[in-house]
C-alpha cells in the first residue's frame, strides 16, 4: 500500500475506560476536582471533534462489552459474553473467552493491512485458549483479567497478571502509565513506516478499583487480598486516576501530533460501562450492573479533524458496537459474510453532526432479570419483575414511570423487546453473576 492510498484509511485509536461515570469529565459536567480540572485532554478532543449525549455501551459490566466491541455484534452470541463478568477464577476455562475462529474488528483490520495493537486490559478469557494475539492483534501488553492491583499487577486471585504477547513479564510501575507510554511508543513506531495504518486499542483499567494513585504504591499491601477495596477509596482519589488517564491520552496525542499523523487518525473514547462507587452519573441513576441510564449511558468522543468538524454534538443514539462496526466502515473493510454484525457504522454523523437515524437499542441481563429496550425517546425497562415505562426526552432521571399511563406503548415495547430476545441465544443457565459487594457493605444507591 503507498501512502497516499493509506492517508485515504485513517489510523485508529480506540480509547476504552474501565468503569468511568456519565458526567466524570469535564466536557460532560463533571465538576473539577482540588487539583483542578479532572480531564482538560479529553475534554479539547471533545471541543476539537465531536461529543455523543446520547451514547450507551452494550453492557452495563466489563467483558460483556468487550466482546460487544471486539466483534461488533451483541454478546449474547458467544456463551463467553453470557457471564457477568468473566471471573479470574476461571482462568484454565476453554469455554470462557472469545473464540479465535470468530472475527474481530483487530482481525478484520489486519487481514485488510493494518497493523494492529492492543495496550491494556482484554478481559476476554486466557490464553492457551483465548487471547488478543489469536484474535487479530500483533501485540499486546496488560492484564488479561478483570481487574489488577495498580502496582503489584496481580488479579483478585492474587496471580500476577501482566503479560508480553503471551508471555508474563514482571515490570515496575503505575499501570496506567504503562499502559499510556506502551502506546506512544507503538505510536513512533508507527510513524517511522507508514506504508500501512494502524489500529491501536488503548483499554485502560483506570478508574476501575482499588482506589490507588501514582502516589498510593503502599495501598497494594493492605488490598492484595481483597482488590474490591471496601474500606477504601474517596472521590478525590478516583478523580486522580482518572487525571492520569487523561495525562496519558496527551501524551498519545502528543506524538500524533509530533508526527503528523493527527489529522488523518480516528481517535475514539468511551467506557466499558457506567460508573461505580466514587462516579458521578448525574442527571441519571443507577451505576455498574444495572440498566437505569447510568449504568449504560457512557461518554462518546471522536476526534478526527479531517473527518469530524470541531465543536460537534450529537444527539444519534447508538452502542458500542456501533462504533467498532464505524471503525470497519471508515477503514472500507467488509464484515465477514458469515459473522453478520449487529453494529451500525456511525461514518455518516461523524460527517454531519445534524444526520440523525432511528436506532432501537437492546439490552439483557441475568443480573435481577433485567431488560431494556430504548428506541426514540422512549425506554422500556424490567427488574425484578417490574416494569417500566420512560420519556428519557424529559425524564432522564426516570423517576416518572408511564406505565400505567400508557398501556399501549408499555405492551408494544415489551413486544418489540421479546421479539428482539428470540433472535438472539437465551442466557445460558450457567452463566454467572459475579457481584464484588452488596447493600451489606454500603448502602444501596
Amino acid at each position: 500500500m503507498t501512502e497516499e492510498t493509506g492517508a485515504t484509511r485513517p489510523n485508529v485509536i480506540f480509547i476504552v475506560a474501565d468503569d468511568l461515570g456519565f458526567a466524570d469529565l469535564g466536557c460532560y459536567g463533571g465538576r473539577d476536582a482540588s487539583f483542578g480540572a479532572v480531564s482538560p485532554v479529553l475534554d479539547g478532543l471533545a471541543a476539537a471533534g465531536m461529543r455523543f449525549t446520547q451514547g450507551y455501551a452494550n453492557s452495563p459490566v466489563c467483558s460483556p462489552t468487550r466482546f460487544a466491541l471486539a466483534t461488533a455484534r451483541y454478546r449474547y452470541r458467544l456463551r463467553g459474553g453470557a457471564d457477568e463478568p468473566i471471573s479470574s477464577r476461571t482462568r484454565s476455562s476453554n469455554v470462557l473467552g472469545l473464540p479465535p475462529s470468530h472475527p474481530t474488528v483487530a482481525s478484520l483490520l489486519k487481514n485488510a493491512g493494518y497493523r494492529t495493537a492492543l495496550m491494556g486490559k482484554w478481559h476476554l478469557g486466557y490464553p492457551p485458549h483465548f487471547g488478543p494475539l489469536r484474535s487479530g492483534y500483533e501485540e499486546y501488553f496488560g492484564p488479561m483479567s478483570g481487574g489488577v492491583d495498580y502496582w503489584t499487577h496481580c488479579s483478585s486471585g492474587g496471580a500476577h497478571d501482566l503479560w508480553f504477547g503471551e508471555e508474563e513479564r514482571q515490570e515496575e510501575g503505575y499501570l496506567t502509565d504503562l499502559i499510556s507510554r506502551r502506546a506512544v511508543d507503538y505510536v513512533e513506531r508507527m510513524a517511522q513506516d507508514r506504508s500501512q495504518p494502524f489500529f491501536l486499542s488503548m483499554h485502560y483499567t483506570a478508574p476501575h478499583w482499588p482506589w490507588e494513585t501514582r502516589d498510593d504504591a503502599q495501598v497494594s499491601a493492605e488490598v492484595s487480598d481483597n482488590l474490591f477495596h471496601l474500606h477504601g477509596g474517596n472521590v478525590d482519589t478516583y478523580r486522580r486516576m482518572i487525571h492520569h488517564m487523561d495525562e496519558g491520552i496527551g501524551w498519545v496525542m502528543e506524538a500524533l501530533r509530533r508526527h503528523g499523523l493527527d489529522r488523518d487518525t480516528l481517535v475514539i473514547f468511551t467506557s466499558d460501562n457506567g460508573g461505580e462507587r466514587f462516579s458521578d452519573s448525574w442527571p441519571l441513576v443507577g451505576g455498574k450492573m444495572d440498566l437505569t441510564e447510568g449504568g449504560i449511558r457512557v461518554p462518546w468522543i471522536a476526534h478526527w479533524p479531517s473527518t469530524v468538524r470541531a465543536g460537534g454534538v450529537s444527539v444519534q443514539q447508538c452502542m458500542t458496537m456501533d462504533w467498532s462496526a464505524t471503525v470497519l466502515d471508515a477503514a472500507h473493510v467488509a464484515p465477514d459474510p458469515d459473522f453478520p454484525l449487529d453494529g451500525v457504522s456511525l461514518l455518516q454523523v461523524l460527517r454531519e453532526q445534524d444526520h440523525v437515524f432511528e436506532r432501537p437499542l437492546y439490552w439483557r441481563m441475568k443480573h435481577r432479570g433485567q431488560r431494556a429496550l430504548r428506541r426514540g425517546d422512549w425506554k422500556y425497562l424490567r427488574v425484578d419483575g417490574h416494569e417500566y415505562l420512560f420519556n428519557l426526552a424529559r425524564d432522564e432521571r426516570e423517576r416518572a414511570n408511564q406505565s400505567g399511563r400508557d398501556l399501549q406503548r408499555l405492551a408494544a415495547m415489551r413486544e418489540d423487546w421479546e421479539t428482539w430476545s428470540e433472535s438472539v441465544p437465551p442466557i445460558p443457565e450457567d452463566a454467572a453473576v459475579h457481584l464484588g459487594y452488596s447493600a451489606k457493605d454500603m448502602p444501596a444507591r
